[in-house]
């Protein structure tokens, strides 16, 4: 096998695994995007993926790869820089164990990320939430679970992972009643829960009668719940919601939306973004200013502390004809 073949394996085995400890979801999204390149330059160049050499995946065949990525896959500006990421994560590596290949190596790191339009985040109002909390079909086992899912989601802003990764032991429902995740960059945070939500997951866990160590929140079948299964009921349930909730049709709602949900409530209590940026989890504060710029309530109670413009509105007068005729040549 080729330097690089021996490299990127050295790369994931040594490094990601072993000395950082990665989690499985760095791993994946890291191996798919390698793989994807090697499929790529490997077509291009017409060597097979085993025998490419770092020097022939320079930095023009790396950009042709991200603009393969967005023309032929279809990826966003966001899916190409997060491509882009891993790559200058192994060239960086590289960079140490290969200083023969500096050069190659220097004007690849030099590529930057693609600037994207930021959307602002989508939430639901107190309105909405009800009705998705109450869609589920609680005469049934997989609603009861669906609705104490529903609850959790939206009063905790656990991210989706975190949520699917719950144990059993992971509920504490006694005196000070929180959960214990295991978030990005495997970092353990411990949030509170409401009275309400407690209510839900003792009833819920009652009925669950599962072990310790078994998945919170199961499929029929006793086998953990995927994300993809996830948002396919949260997205069942916003569908029904919007039966009697009309607004909830100009939403997407996925699981990531109650995660917007519970930031906001807590936004609108009057709770500091530098306290919602440690409920979230999130590693910097500037992160959380996202929702102080989707908060239009928060805009509009600003506004109405501020001193109007002591202005007259003007009066409009039509151009002259002449002069507007020779203006729109």
């Amino acid at each position: 096998m080729s330097t690089l073949a021996t490299t990127l394996q050295a790369w994931f085995t040594d490094r990601l695994i072993r000395e950082r400890n990665a989690s499985p979801h760095t791993i994946a999204s890291y191996r798919d995007t390698i793989r994807l390149l090697l499929t790529y330059a490997s077509q291009q160049l017409g060597v097979e993926p085993s025998k490419l050499d770092l020097d022939q995946l320079d930095a023009p065949l790396i950009g042709a790869f991200l603009d393969h990525l967005e023309s032929e896959r279809g990826c966003g500006a966001r899916t190409r820089n997060t491509r882009l990421a891993a790559i200058r994560t192994f060239y960086r590596y590289s960079a140490l164990r290969h200083p023969e290949h500096a050069a190659t190596i220097e004007r690849v790191l030099q590529i930057g990320p693609k600037r994207h339009e930021r959307a602002l985040v989508t939430f639901l109002t107190e309105e909405e939430l009800d009705a998705i909390t109450d869609a589920p079909d609680r005469a049934t086992w997989t609603g009861r679970r669906d609705h104490a899912i529903i609850n959790l989601l939206a009063q905790t802003g656990l991210r989706a992972s975190e949520l699917t990764g719950l144990r059993c032991s992971d509920i504490h429902l006694g005196t000070g009643a929180h959960a214990t995740t295991t978030g990005k960059g495997r970092k353990q945070r411990i949030t509170p829960l409401t009275k309400a939500t407690v209510a839900v997951l003792r009833v819920w866990l009652a009925e669950r009668g599962g072990q310790p160590a078994e998945p919170l929140f199961a499929t029929s079948t006793g086998r953990p719940l995927t994300r993809k299964a996830l948002a396919r009921r949260i997205a069942k349930h916003a569908t029904r919601a919007a039966e009697s909730c009309p607004s909830l049709r100009e939403k997407t709602i996925t699981p990531h939306v109650l995660r917007h949900t519970a930031a906001m409530r807590l936004l609108h209590a009057g709770i500091d973004t530098s306290v919602i940026a440690l409920w979230l989890g999130h590693e910097q504060v500037d992160t959380t200013q996202m929702y102080l710029h989707a908060d239009l309530a928060l805009k509009e109670r600003a506004l109405a502390k501020t001193k109007p413009l002591d202005s007259k509105p003007g009066r409009y007068r039509p151009p002259d004809a002449l002069l507007d005729f020779l203006e729109r040549l």
